[in-house]
Formats: C-alpha cells, structure tokens, sequence
C-alpha cells in the first residue's frame, strides 16, 4: 500500500467505534478467501479503567492458514504478530488477534491494542499434534523464537 495512504488513513481515520467496526465489517468482506468463513461479533473494548461494547469484532470460524500448516510458530510469525503490526503501526488502528489452537479459530479486536506477546498464552503454546516441525517433549512451540516478520 503506498506510504501516501497510509498516512491518510493514520491521520483522518482515528481508531473510533466507527472506524473501528467498518474496519471489522470489511475484514469479514475482504478477507474470508483468505482465513475462511468469519462474522463480525460484538467485543469489549478496554482502555485504562474504562470498557465499552462494540462490534468490531471478527470471528474467524476456521482459519485455513492454520488449518493447513497445523503449526503455532508459523500462526504467530507469519500472521499475528505481522497483521497485528500492519494494523496498529501502519494504519493506526489497533488490532489484537487471539488463534484457538483447540479448535483452529481465531479472534480478531479492532480498536484492542495487543498486548505483549511475552504475556499471552500463545506465547507458552506446544506444537500441534500434527505439526510438522512437532517436538513430542517440548513445553512450547520450537518455532516459537523465531523471528520471520
């Protein structure tokens, strides 16, 4: 996306309840070729002491990256982190992603900025049983420390 862009959007756009739902509603219209099948979902906003209810929420049914690579470093590497990043740095609108490894959804937060990675519960999350790079007796994904984005 050009650089011109992007500052538009940092500096017209601000992340309001607003912006931040259409950002939700066009990620389930842009993005479902992509990740699958996905809905917009109602979500609480925190900030500081402060929460609010919006929708600005997308529920990834089955995310078919992970479905297909069955793997969490690549999830968090090639994914997370990286869109997390783009959203938040790039366009100004933050954006929090939670997968579920159980069950291969995942769940992303327009207007949520993400917390350090050190302090999810991704971060400590072994390899999937069908991984291909899966240590049987490691506490956490090998992947895991590796930096691709």
């Amino acid at each position: 996306m050009p650089a011109q862009v992007l500052w538009l959007i940092r500096h017209l756009f601000s992340p309001t309840r607003l912006v931040c739902e259409l950002n939700a509603w066009f990620a389930t219209q842009l993005f479902e070729w992509l990740v699958g099948p996905c809905d917009v979902v109602s979500v609480d906003i925190t900030q500081g002491d402060t929460a609010r209810q919006q929708n600005s929420g997308v529920h990834i049914r089955k995310c078919r990256y992970l479905e297909q690579s069955q793997c969490v470093g690549l999830c968090v590497n090639m994914c997370k982190l990286p869109t997390q990043r783009f959203f938040t740095e790039k366009f100004g609108i933050p954006l929090t992603m939670t997968p579920n490894f159980e069950d291969l959804s995942c769940e992303m937060v327009f207007g949520q900025m993400p917390p350090a990675l050190e302090t999810e519960d991704v971060a400590q999350q072994p390899c999937l049983t069908d991984c291909p790079s899966r240590q049987a007796q490691a506490p956490r994904c090998p992947q895991m420390g590796t930096k691709t984005a």
